[in-house]
This record gives structure tokens, C-alpha cells and sequence, in this order.
């Protein structure tokens, strides 16, 4: 279960944060890190030293340009916020992520992406947007910000915990659930999705009003199956053609299977 959670950081600034955190996750059993446009470089003597014998965790770390590349192939992703925003995301707490765990990387395709910002600023809300929750660690409210390893230690114990758990129960007499779409399945369904209310005069991105935001909301609390969005993009493809008179509309990728 541990080595299909990644962790990914986004904008870091300082090296010793990315050793930090490697250390922070080998003490915890995990191994999976993503850079998202690191604001420094990412291997140094700094990064080496407060690794601490986790380095070869910062060796094997993927670095990408954009939060989309670091967590495409992820059914869950789970973004670390200490503030709330203007639209209100399911949020949870860290133990309340660990109970989730077992369940939601109970098929074999499933992998979850546990996301961190800049350590000035945090996560825009356009990358909030992209997750399908948001963890708040509950701290002092009178001294609430934590040092990003120390954040990513936390949620990496409580991933422990739950690994600790399941293998302590009994494996459950279930049939295997379908798998869930993909973080880059949702991003290619919310596109066709926009340019379908645009073409039938539902969208105004002039005038959005939150529109695709509340959208994203609906679509990512309702954790939807490969093939229910599949047959959710047949209708929109459907749509397309009937918005066009009846010929269909080609938009340079196949249409999905029915």
C-alpha cells in the first residue's frame, strides 16, 4: 500500500526542505517523490545532509513541470492546505485521510498523490482546485505554519498507521471494485466538458461565475469510475454533435468507448 503514495512538492525553495522530506518518508516506509518546478535545485550537499540516509529517495525523485504531469496516473489526490479557501472543498483531517487509505488503494490501479506548496505561499487555488480534498493538519491556531518536512512527516505517520492496520485485519470478501478514473482522465473529461457548455451557450468564460470550479467540486467529491466517465464523455460527445447541426465534431482525440 505505502509505495503507491507519492508525495509531491510543488515550487520548493530551499534544498534542505527536499532532504527534509525524503527523510520524513523513509522513516515512514514511503518512497515515491515528485518536484513540481522547484524553485531550487534539487540536489545538493544541503539536500544530502538533512536527508540523513534517505538520499537515494531525492536520486530517484521524478521532477516535472506541472502538478498535472506529477499526478496524472492518481485515482486520489489530496492537497495540503492550512487555510480555507473562497469555495469550500471537502476537507479532512490527517487520521481521517489514514482510515480512507485501505479502501481507496484497494484495487490494483489505484495510486494516491499527497500534494504540498511553496513553503511561502502554499498551493494556489488553482491547484487546490485540481485535488479531490484538502487535509488541514490541526494545529496551534495562535502558531499554525509548519515546516514542510515536518507537514509531510505527519501525513506519512498517518499513512503508517493505516499500513500498521491493514495488515493486522482480515483481507476482506469482496469482489474487486471498478477502477476509478484517473487524475488525467478527469482533466481530459473537464475539458470536453467546458468546450461542450460553450458550445451550447451554458458557458460564458467572459463571465464564469466559479462555473467549471463548482463543476470540479461536484465531479471530484463524487469519485467517478473509469466507465461512468467514459459514458459521461460519450454524452457530451453526443451533445457536441447535436450543438453542430448533426455532424460530428472533431476534436482530434477518438471518442471514448460506450
Amino acid at each position: 500500500m505505502l509505495e503507491r503514495i507519492r508525495i509531491v512538492l510543488i515550487g520548493t525553495s530551499h534544498p534542505g526542505n527536499i532532504g527534509g522530506t525524503a527523510r520524513a518518508m523513509h522513516n515512514m516506509g514511503l518512497e515515491d517523490l515528485a518536484l513540481v518546478a522547484p524553485r531550487c535545485e534539487p540536489l545538493t550537499a544541503d539536500t544530502i545532509s538533512r536527508a540523513s540516509g534517505a538520499d537515494h529517495i531525492v536520486h530517484g525523485a521524478r521532477t516535472v513541470e506541472t502538478l498535472e504531469q506529477a499526478v496524472a496516473d492518481c485515482t486520489l489526490v489530496v492537497g495540503a492546505s492550512a487555510r480555507s479557501r473562497t469555495l469550500p472543498w471537502p476537507m479532512i483531517t490527517p487520521r481521517e485521510l489514514g482510515d480512507r487509505l485501505a479502501e481507496e488503494l484497494a484495487g490494483p490501479e489505484t495510486r494516491i498523490a499527497l500534494v504540498f506548496g511553496r513553503e511561502d505561499s502554499g498551493l494556489s487555488n488553482a491547484e487546490l482546485q485540481r485535488c479531490h480534498a484538502h487535509v488541514h493538519i490541526p494545529a496551534n491556531p495562535d502558531f499554525s505554519s509548519l515546516n514542510l518536512a515536518t507537514a509531510v512527516q505527519v501525513l506519512a505517520y498517518e499513512c503508517r498507521l493505516a499500513w500498521l492496520a491493514q495488515q493486522e485485519a482480515p483481507a476482506p470478501d469482496t469482489e474487486p471494485a471498478q477502477p476509478l478514473a484517473s487524475h488525467e482522465e478527469l482533466e481530459h473529461y473537464f475539458a470536453h466538458l467546458e468546450r461542450t457548455l460553450i458550445a451550447i451557450g451554458f458557458h460564458d468564460p467572459a463571465q464564469p461565475r466559479q462555473l467549471m470550479a463548482r463543476l470540479r467540486r461536484l465531479t471530484l467529491r463524487s469519485r467517478p469510475e473509469r466507465m461512468e466517465l467514459n459514458i459521461l464523455r460519450g454524452i457530451l460527445s453526443a451533445t457536441e454533435k447535436q450543438a453542430s447541426g448533426g455532424t460530428p465534431v472533431d476534436r482530434g482525440e477518438p471518442d471514448p468507448p460506450a
